[in-house]
C-alpha cells in the first residue's frame, strides 16, 4: 500500500473546518495522518463569480470581459471575488495571523489579474492583436485564482493544527515557459514523500494542452485523475456532500434509497451521460487505464467505506440506481430519406457545430429522433441550420425527459417490460423506450412533469420492492 489521492469538491470545501475534525485529522495521530494526497477545489461559488454561474449562466469576471463595453463591469466583479474570497476563509481560519496571509494571497493574486487583464485590453487595442485569440488563457487564468485560493487556506489551516501540510500549486501562477500536464504534474511532486507530509493540490492545472479546451469546468477530476495515474496510488477517492445512492433521496425517501457500495466504471459512464457524473468520463478513462480503482465517499459521514468503482463485472443482475433529466428532442422526418445516406452525418455535424450534448438516439425508415441536452435557445440555432440543408424535411423539437434504470448487469430482469409497467400502474405513460443489447440502462421517455414520478415509480418497482421482499423472506 502506498498513498490514496482525494478530492474535494467546492461545497464540501465552505465546510473544510468541518472537514479538518473528521476527514484530514479525526482521530489520526503521527504516521496515520499521511499517505493521502488532496486534491482541492475552489470554495463554493467563487469559479461562478470568476466564470459564469454553472447552473444561470449569470456572468461572472470572464463573461463580462469578454463582452465589456466599458471596464467597469469586470472591475467589479474582480472586487466581488476578493470580497468572497476574504469571507470564505475568514469563515474557516480561526487564527488571525491565518485570516491575514490568506487576505494578503488573494490581494497579490486578484491585482495580479486585472492588471494583467488591463495590458491585455490595452495591447489588443492595436489593430494587430486580436483578443479573442487569448480568450481561452483569460479563462484558465481566472480559473486558476480559485484553486490557488483554497488550496493556500487548506494548508494554513491544516499547518495551524499540527498537520506537516504542503501547498503544491499547479496553477502555473507567474511560470517561464510552458509544460505539459504530465511535467506539470511530476515537477510540482518531485521531493514530496506523502508518507510523512499532506500535500494540498490546486483543482486547476496551467499546461500546454489547455485543460479547459476540452473540460471545461471539469478540469479538477481531470487533474486529480491524472496526479493519482503518475504516482501510483493505490487508490482514487472522491469525496462529495452524499453518498452514491440508488436514487436521489429527495425524491424517493431517504429511508427508501441504498447506498451502492459497489459498482464499476461502466456504471459511472452512463451516470455521466445522465448528468450525474460520479466522476468525468476522460477522468474515469485514465483511472481505468492505470489500474487504479475510484471510490466515493460522503465527505461528512468518515467511517463509512462509500462506493468503491471498478473494472469488476456484478455478481449477479440487479438495478442499482434509477436516475433521470430534461431533454429536448429533435425530429428529423423527410418521406424520401428511406435508403439515403448522409442524414446522420449531416444532423451530426449540425449539433457537434453548436456544441449540443447528445444524451440518446432513435431512427427508423424515415425519421431521426435525438434526445438532446441543451437549451432551446441552442436548439433554435440547430433547427435553422438544419431547415437550410435539407427544406423538404419537417424540423420539430419537444421538451420532454428521460428516466434510466441502470446497473452493471441487467440481463434476465426484464427491465423494459417491468418498467412500462410500473409507469402505466402509477397512472403516467411513457412517450418511447429502449433497452441496448448491453444490458447496463433502460431509458424511458416521459414528459417533462411526470419525470420524478416516474423515477419513484421505477424505484419502487426495481429497489424498494425487493428490498422489502428480502427482509420478510429474513
Amino acid at each position: 500500500m502506498t498513498h490514496t489521492v482525494e478530492k474535494i469538491g467546492g461545497t464540501s470545501m465552505s465546510r473544510i473546518d468541518t472537514l479538518r475534525d473528521t476527514l484530514f485529522i479525526g482521530t489520526r495521530e503521527g504516521d496515520a495522518l499521511y499517505g493521502r494526497v488532496f486534491v482541492v477545489s475552489a470554495f463554493g461559488g467563487i469559479t461562478n463569480l470568476l466564470l459564469e454561474h454553472k447552473k444561470t449562466g449569470e456572468a461572472g469576471v470572464y463573461a463580462l470581459f469578454a463582452n465589456a463595453d466599458s471596464d467597469h463591469g469586470w472591475h467589479e466583479a474582480l472586487d466581488r471575488v476578493s470580497a468572497a474570497m476574504i469571507e470564505a476563509h475568514d469563515a474557516v481560519l480561526d487564527h488571525d495571523a491565518d485570516r491575514e496571509r490568506a487576505t494578503q494571497f488573494v490581494q497579490e493574486r486578484i491585482e495580479g489579474a486585472r492588471n494583467c487583464l488591463i495590458d491585455l485590453q490595452r495591447l489588443c487595442s492595436y489593430g494587430h492583436f486580436r483578443l479573442a485569440e487569448h480568450m481561452l488563457q483569460i479563462r484558465e487564468l481566472l480559473s486558476g485564482l480559485g484553486e490557488a485560493h483554497s488550496a493556500m487556506v487548506t494548508t494554513l489551516m491544516l499547518q495551524r493544527h499540527g498537520v506537516n501540510a504542503r501547498l503544491v500549486d499547479l496553477s502555473g501562477w507567474r511560470d517561464d515557459g510552458e509544460v505539459t500536464l504530465d511535467e506539470r504534474i511530476n515537477s510540482a511532486m518531485a521531493g514530496i514523500d506523502p508518507g510523512v507530509e499532506m500535500p494540498i493540490v490546486t483543482g486547476y492545472a496551467q499546461c500546454a494542452e489547455g485543460l479547459m479546451r476540452e473540460y471545461d469546468r471539469g478540469y479538477s477530476e481531470v487533474t486529480f485523475s491524472r496526479l493519482a495515474a503518475l504516482t501510483g496510488a493505490h487508490e482514487a477517492i472522491i469525496h462529495k456532500e452524499f453518498h452514491l445512492s440508488s436514487a436521489d433521496p429527495n425524491l424517493v425517501g431517504q429511508d427508501n434509497v441504498r447506498k451502492l457500495g459497489r459498482t464499476n466504471y461502466d456504471v459511472a459512464d452512463q451516470l455521466s451521460n445522465m448528468g450525474m457524473e460520479a466522476i468525468h468520463p476522460k477522468a474515469a478513462k485514465t483511472l481505468r487505464q492505470a489500474e487504479v480503482p475510484l471510490r466515493v465517499t460522503n465527505a461528512f459521514d468518515p467511517g463509512d467505506p462509500g462506493t468503491l468503482i471498478d473494472d469488476q463485472p456484478a455478481e449477479a443482475p440487479e438495478v442499482e440506481i434509477v436516475t433521470g433529466l430534461n431533454i429536448i428532442a429533435l425530429e428529423l422526418f423527410e418521406q424520401d430519406m428511406v435508403g439515403v445516406k448522409g442524414y446522420d452525418a449531416a444532423i451530426l455535424d449540425v449539433l457537434t457545430r453548436h456544441d449540443v450534448r447528445i444524451v440518446s438516439k432513435v431512427s427508423n425508415a424515415n425519421t431521426i429522433t435525438h434526445y438532446l441536452d441543451t437549451s432551446l435557445k441552442a436548439m433554435r440555432r440547430v433547427e435553422k441550420d438544419l431547415a437550410e440543408r435539407y427544406p423538404q424535411a419537417t424540423i420539430t423539437s419537444r421538451k420532454l425527459a428521460l428516466a434510466s434504470v441502470i446497473g452493471r448487469d441487467l440481463s434476465g430482469l426484464s427491465v423494459l417490460t417491468r418498467g412500462l409497467q410500473a409507469i402505466a400502474e402509477n397512472g403516467m405513460e411513457a412517450v418511447g423506450a429502449s433497452q441496448g443489447p448491453r444490458n447496463v440502462d433502460t431509458q424511458f421517455i416521459v414528459e417533462r412533469d411526470d419525470l420524478k414520478p416516474v423515477i419513484k415509480a421505477l424505484h419502487d418497482a426495481f429497489i424498494v420492492t425487493p428490498k422489502k421482499a428480502l427482509r420478510k423472506a429474513a
